[in-house]
């Protein structure tokens, strides 16, 4: 077998991922050349690892994926597969997998702290510092607010489940309750009458044909006065320009942002002045611990496939 990877991911694993599978053999991702046709051509399985999503080399790694014809398996470090490339390599055939909940945690501490910082005026507070003034302010207790977590999924149930040590009152969402949610949850058939009672949206909810457009200008409105949106699902579940609409009205106290309609996001965007918005650039699950769970999602499936033993976390869609 031959794996295409980064040099760093095969420097720290690859002794690990040989004895796993013998004879397997190293691609990198060389920087100032390009593959040669016959490297390109021995690609039979690859691991997109965090470490190239951070690095930017990601359009690189996919341009030769794109050109490998004899790919049969692909692993990702995330959870979503809605970006065209994915598409693409599946309708060809390759088996994908991924490495879902493997950043849940770090993803949910980022959502606890967008929570206080909108609470407490983090960014208001940026802005007062950074222009010398000393301006004190009244805040919004965090203790006793509503939220709404739409989409339970690992990251959704540990938003849940960390929220409620800070005392607030958590409803989940999702296309169908199974019973096993950390908190009292709603089907999606529900969330307008939920939307009605909640000071914070949080959406970790994955892009698809159902997700998408989810929230727009009627479900913005729905929403109390004052109430806050956090989303570090996907972009495109939100309604960019309503959202936008809403903040500038004065009818959303707030939004905390991950992940945008387009990304990066254009520096033409209002949403990076806003002074009641949080812009971050998709990076919420980032940290050391999450690369590192990708990488055991991958050696342990690495060892079933060398097996022929069915796959973790196969994208059967």
């Amino acid at each position: 077998m031959h794996l295409f990877c980064s040099d760093e991911s095969f420097a720290e694993y690859g002794r690990r991922w040989r004895e796993l599978a013998p004879g397997l053999e190293h691609v990198g991702l060389p920087e100032g050349r390009r593959l040669e046709p016959e490297e390109i051509e021995r690609i039979d399985i690859a691991a997109f690892t965090g470490d190239l999503w951070q690095s930017g080399r990601s359009p690189a790694f996919f341009k030769v994926l794109l050109q490998a014809p004899n790919l049969r398996w692909l692993h990702l470090f995330s959870a979503g597969t809605d970006a065209p490339v994915f598409q693409q390599i599946m309708q060809r055939g390759v088996r994908v997998t991924n490495s879902a909940g493997a950043a849940a945690r770090p993803i949910a501490h980022s959502v606890i702290m967008q929570m206080l910082a909108l609470c407490r005026g983090a960014r208001p507070w940026a802005i007062d510092q950074a222009n010398k003034a000393w301006q004190p302010r009244h805040h919004p207790d965090v203790e006793g607010r509503r939220m709404a977590v739409v989409g339970m999924g690992a990251i959704g149930a540990e938003v849940a489940r960390l929220a409620a040590h800070f005392g607030v009152h958590v409803i989940g969402v999702r296309r169908t309750p199974r019973g096993d949610e950390p908190c009292e949850t709603w089907p999606t058939s529900r969330l307008h009458e939920l939307l009605l009672q909640v000071d914070d949206l949080v959406l970790t909810a994955p892009l698809t044909d159902e997700t998408r457009g989810l929230i727009g200008a009627y479900e913005f409105a729905l929403l109390p006065q004052g109430a806050h949106v956090i989303n570090v699902g996907r972009g495109p579940v939100i309604d960019e320009a309503a959202l936008i609409a809403a903040l500038q009205s004065g009818h959303l106290g707030g939004a905390a942002l991950d992940v945008f309609e387009v990304e990066p996001l254009p520096t033409t965007n209002p949403l990076w002045e806003m002074p009641n918005v949080i812009v971050t650039p998709h990076s919420s699950g980032n940290t050391d611990l999450a690369i590192e769970r990708t990488l055991e999602v991958f050696t342990d499936n690495l060892g079933r496939y060398a097996r022929g033993e069915p796959l973790q976390n196969e994208v059967t869609r």
